[in-house]
């Protein structure tokens, strides 16, 4: 192959769009969000240094971020499963907000509640959970015999709670 072949081919690798690094992840469960973070360009850190009503932030970090220079910091004192969500929620909001980072920092609250309005809040909670429970990978795993939503959170590595929302199933009361 010569090296003009090869570059274009690396060209195209870098060329793919959010929403085709995302999908690259989604055919296996459970969906890997650090590597969909690593390859738009995103460093993952689990801080420790949080507060406890903090679940994570989307912060500038030019010397220790990825190629982006934005990393993201989750709360390493929150559950696997929380952890997994709040990545997704700030790679969509890297991916929807960016430009309405502020200050070179956007912090989410527990309650996911940052700077930004309700509106982009509801937007990247939607986004990541396409990211984390894509309907066709759901479908997939429900063909291959994991039906009940427990088993669905379990094998998706996602809070019972959102499984039941993604699959529209109503709050206990």
């Amino acid at each position: 192959m010569s090296p003009a072949v090869m570059e274009q081919q690396s060209e195209k690798a870098e060329a793919l769009t959010p929403g085709q690094v995302i999908a690259k992840h989604q055919k296996q469960a459970p969906v890997n969000v650090v590597a969909i973070a690593s390859d738009l360009g995103l460093k993952v850190w689990a801080m420790r240094s949080l507060p406890s009503n903090i679940s994570g932030k989307l912060f500038r970090d030019p010397l220790n971020g990825g190629t982006s220079g934005f990393s993201i910091g989750v709360n390493a004192t929150e559950v696997f499963v929380r952890q997994r969500f709040t990545v997704a929620h700030e790679i969509a909001h890297f991916i929807l907000h960016k430009d309405k980072i502020e200050n070179g920092e956007l912090i989410d609250d527990t309650l996911y509640r940052s700077g930004l309005s309700s509106k982009e809040e509801t937007e990247a909670n939607k986004l990541a959970a396409d990211i984390l429970m894509p309907y066709p990978l759901i479908s997939s795993l429900v063909h291959s015999g994991i039906r009940d939503p427990q088993s669905l959170a379990r094998t998706l590595q996602v809070s019972l709670p959102a499984m039941n929302i993604r699959l529209g199933i109503p709050p206990a009361e």
